[in-house]
C-alpha cells in the first residue's frame, strides 16, 4: 500500500487481525470485498493512530 501505514506501525493486535482476516480470504466462499474493507479499515486505524488524530 502506497503512503499507507508501514508493518511497523500496527500493534500487535492489529497483526493479528490482519493474518486473520488474510487466511480467511483464502477460503473458498470468502467473501473478499467485505474482508478487504475490514482490513483496510484496521490500517485506516493505524495511520489516523500514527499521524496522531
Amino acid at each position: 500500500m502506497a503512503g499507507g501505514p508501514e508493518f511497523s506501525d500496527l500493534t500487535s493486535g492489529e497483526k493479528a487481525r490482519i493474518a486473520a482476516l488474510c487466511t480467511r480470504m483464502a477460503l473458498p466462499r470468502a467473501n473478499l470485498t467485505k474482508l478487504r474493507r475490514q482490513v483496510e479499515a484496521i490500517e485506516q486505524q493505524a495511520e489516523r493512530r500514527k499521524n496522531g488524530k
